[in-house]
Parts: structure tokens; sequence; C-alpha cells
């Protein structure tokens, strides 16, 4: 066996099950290797859209996945996708092809590459242990979250190798097995009595859940119906407490008026594997001057790193939600506590003004255009409410994150961590494989869907029932809403019109182009029907003003 066919079936016992990537000459016979030990390949159209599957569908499967490309330019084409996972903690593994001749086109120095962008670089150098670094590559994206490089030199990967296969598949079956990464020492309890003083003392209190507590539901609610807490995350935990009397839902740039004034009155906000960075606080806006604040994460690097931090608590944030909990009693008579927050007369406003769709506004479509909220109301009352929302970046993005509505944490799948546009596609496939039993929605702006429209065809390819939103404005709407109120010119960021619908035709996806709401009947018949052919819909959306999360945004500049 070569080193190339060892790799993919360590990679394989470790458990991946999923790849994704663009197949070159330096990456065949490793993708082969994966795919005949039982992995699941997933050809992209380019490297930049494989990496962006691949870290959706880690983040909805909570499986590591990984991702293959060429050397040089396939690894160069995946970056952008690679930086967002990267920014992300998503643990994935990263193959790639390596020239190590400085005479070939396609040398570079690939470890400088991945540390300038947040990956983690490591290499197999030596045939006699590939089969062991490739274990290595798994072990350190899971238990550290991180996105892993492993470069594989062409002359290395030629090479032959007797790995001790008896040692290998027992050290992936341990990885296999392992409920969750590695988790630091318990805090002391002089750590916990002070949270447990913290959350005794609040008369208001707040819990807002990041990323790290998608797993950790149950032992949040029993925590926060013991203390009185209302409960909010941060956008890419959106879901998370769907279906509680005291969801908030997303705080920050997002959040409704309701959300944004109960968050600004607590006087303690507990953040459960957040960041609480200036999109999640509004640029600190939301923590209020008087209010204490406590973070619960498995990192302590980012304890105050955004925001002040009063009490910091490193750990897992189930365990030290079910610690808390003990520590103050057990869970609350009945279930459900009415002290702190909670009132009766505020369960009816959360109920009455806690959505977005419940905030009235004025309907401004007109002249051939829809309100984009008009637009995203009727979709969300269309659509199944199984469904997995994937939203790309721009000025459009706070209509279909917010008025899309989804049943849990896995059903909104968030790529913008270095705020790039033209992912979105990319991430509905990711998510749409790690859900298959649920409606995958792209909700994507005109700008970033002709970024990466490459992978229409591998939309239709896969047979995805998706749904493709665009929000089309003709414009790059934030920089539109940006600089021309100070009277910039906008030539360079206003494009003319598009036909979406007939370019979705050309890839073999059934299209409606919706200017009124009467149009998303077209959206009613498809779902009605075999739905045989994904379904792209052309929104002409009006474009007169910048959305408010937008407003918010610019506040901070």
């Amino acid at each position: 066996m070569n080193v190339a066919e060892a790799v993919g079936r360590a990679l394989a016992a470790c458990g991946v099950r999923m790849v994704f990537g663009v197949v070159g000459s330096g990456n065949f016979h490793v993708t082969n290797a994966l795919v005949a030990h039982g992995a699941r390949f997933v050809a992209a159209r380019h490297e930049g859209g494989a990496a962006t599957m691949a870290d959706a569908y880690t983040r909805t499967s909570g499986e590591v996945s990984a991702v293959s490309v060429h050397q040089g330019p396939g690894l160069t084409n995946a970056i952008t996708g690679l930086t967002e996972a990267a920014k992300s903690g998503t643990p994935l593994v990263v193959l790639a092809g390596e020239a190590t001749d400085a005479r070939s086109n396609f040398h570079l120095d690939q470890d400088a590459l991945a540390r300038s962008v947040g990956l983690l670089p490591l290499r197999v150098s030596d045939p006699a242990t590939a089969a062991e670094q490739a274990v290595l590559a798994v072990r350190t994206a899971r238990e550290q979250r991180r996105t892993v490089l492993l470069s594989l030199p062409l002359d290395v990967q030629a090479a032959a190798t007797e790995p001790d296969w008896t040692a290998i598949d027992r050290l992936g079956a341990d990885l296999r097995t392992l409920d969750e990464p590695h988790q630091p020492r318990e805090p002391g309890d002089d750590v916990l009595a002070a949270v447990c003083a913290a959350l005794t003392a609040a008369e208001r209190p707040v819990f807002i859940a990041g990323r790290g507590a998608r797993h950790a539901r149950p032992e949040l609610e029993r925590l926060a119906a013991l203390t009185g807490a209302l409960t909010a995350t941060s956008a890419v935990a959106k879901g998370l407490f769907r279906g509680s009397p005291w969801d908030l839902d997303v705080s920050g740039g997002f959040a409704t008026p309701l959300t944004a004034e109960l968050i600004r009155a607590a006087d303690l906000v507990v953040s459960w594997g957040c960041g609480l960075n200036m999109w999640t606080t509004r640029h600190g806006s939301l923590i209020g001057p008087a209010a204490k604040v406590v973070q619960v994460d498995l990192d302590p690097a980012v304890f105050g790193r955004h925001t002040r931090t009063d009490l910091g608590v490193t750990g897992d944030v189930r365990q030290i939600a079910a610690a808390l909990t003990a520590a103050l009693g057990g869970e609350a008579p009945g279930g459900e506590a009415r002290c702190g927050y909670r009132s009766d007369e505020l369960a009816g406003r959360v109920r009455a003004e806690g959505r977005w769709r419940d905030v009235p506004y004025k309907d401004e479509s007109a002249a051939g255009r829809i309100d984009p909220r008009t637009l995203t109301v009727g979709l969300d009352d269309l659509l199944p409410a199984e469904r997995v929302i994937a939203v790309d970046s721009g000025n459009f993005m706070g209509y279909p994150a917010m008025f899309l509505d989804v049943p849990d944490e896995q059903g909104f799948c968030f790529t913008q961590a270095f705020q790039s546009i033209g992912l979105g596609l990319a991430t509905a496939i990711g998510a749409a494989l790690a859900r298959p039993d649920r409606l995958p929605v792209a909700a994507l702006g005109d700008g970033g869907a002709l970024m990466g429209i490459a992978e229409l065809e591998t939309v239709v390819r896969l047979g995805l029932p998706m749904v493709i939103v665009v929000y089309d404005d003709e414009a790059y709407g934030a920089e539109v809403y940006h600089f021309g109120p100070h009277g910039h010119p906008l030539d360079t960021v206003r494009f003319p019109p598009a036909d979406f619908a007939a370019i979705a035709r050309g890839h073999g996806l059934a299209a409606v182009t919706v200017t009124r709401p009467a149009d998303l009947a077209g959206v009613s018949a498809w779902l009605a029907g075999p739905r045989d052919r994904p379904l792209l819909v052309h929104a002409k959306i009006t474009g007169e003003r910048g959305s408010w999360w937008l407003e918010e945004a610019f506040k901070g500049h």
C-alpha cells in the first residue's frame, strides 16, 4: 500500500464519512482511498464551494468531515471557505497535495498560507507514520475544534508503507465513539459558588447561547427555569430555544425591538459558548452599564475579548449548567419557576412582539418590486416547517435570517465569521446533505448568487430538492447604503438587470420570478408537485433603504 492509500483508509477508520472536493492529480489517490473505505465523495465545481460545503455539513451534523484539493491552486481556491471554517472553529481535515520542488508551478509555502488564515498545518513527511499522522489530524480537529491542513507531498504519497492497522483501527474506533471532544478540568467550587451567587442575586437575568451551547438545550432550560432567566442566542445558534415561551430569538443586530429592550435592561448576562462579539451585543450597547457579565466557554481566550467580562468560567456548557442547577437545589418545582425576569405579563409580550414578523411595518412593494419583508413572510407561510435555512452575506441577509422560522438549532446554518459573500449556496448544499429529512432553503443576494453560481450544477447533479431564493436589488446593497448617503458615486456597485430565472433554467432548475405577493403562487405549485428539480425564486426586491440590521452595524463605524 502507498501513503495516499494509507491516509485515506486511516481517515475512514476515524469516522470521516463525507469528503468534499475537486479532484486533480495531487489528491486523486487519497480521495479514491477514502471512497474505497466507505466515505462518500461530493464533487463541487469550485474548491471554495467544496470547503464551505464541508464546513456547513460539519456544523449541521456534528461530524468531522474532509476537504480534498489539488496542490497549489486547488488549495488557494479553497482559502476563503477554509478561512470561514477556521474563524468559526469548525473541525475539518483538509487534504491537499503538495509540490515540494521549488521549480514546480504548483509550489507554495502551504504552512505559511495555512497559518495566515488560522488553519493548523500538519504534514505527512515520513511514510512509516503516515497513517498515524492522519489520525492525529482528525483528533486535533475534533478535540481542539480546529480546521487542520494535512499536506501530502507528492513524492511521499507514492512511497510504500506498512501501517499497524490493528492499532490504527483501535485509535479510530476511540475517536468515533467519543460523545464530546476532550473537556478541560471542571472549575473549582469557588468559581461555581460565585456564579450561583450572581444567579441568585439577579432580578433580570438573560442567557445568551452561542454555537458552543448547541448541544446543551435541556441543561440550559432547566437552569433558566430555576433562575427565571430569559433565553436568547447568537445568530449562529438561532433556533436553539425555539418553542420556549421565554425565547427572545437572536441577540444583537438582528434582534427585535423587544429583544433589544429586554437584554439591555438585564442586570445579569450569562454567555454560554458565545463570544459576545460586536454583532451579538450591537457593539456592546446591549450590555447595560450596571449589568454583571459571566462567560462560560471551553476557550478562556474569549473572556473579555469583545466586551467586558466580570467572571469567566472555563468548561463545557452542558456540564457547567448541570453543575449550577445541582448547586442551586435542582430543578424548579413543576419545572418552571416564576422569579427573576419571568412573569405572565412578559410572557404575553414575548408572544405578541418576540418575532420580527410580529412587528408592524408599511409594505413598500411597488413598481414591479416586492418588499423583502413581505416576500419573506410569504415564504415562511408556504415552506414546510421542517426546513434548514442557509443565508449568504449582504444587505438582504436579515430578512431570511429573521423572518424565516426554523424548527431548532439544526435548522439554521450561518457561515458569516469571515463576512464573505458568495458562500450561501455551498452552505445550503452542505447543510442539505447533513439533514436530508428537511427542505433546504438557500437565501442569496444577487451578488453572492453570481459569485457561487457554479454550484447550481452541483445542486441539480445531487438531486437536492432545494429552494434557492435570490434577493435581487441589482447592487451590492451594503455598499449602496453605506456610501450613498454621503454623496459618493455608486456606479461601481450597481449592475444592470440579470435574469436569474433564465440562468436557473439553463442549469436544469425550475424557476419563478416574484415581483408581487401573487407571484408566490409559483412557489406553492412547486411545493405541491413532485419537487423533482430544485427551484430558484428570482425575487426583485425594493431597494430604497438599507435593512435595519445594516443601520445598526454602521453605528459602530
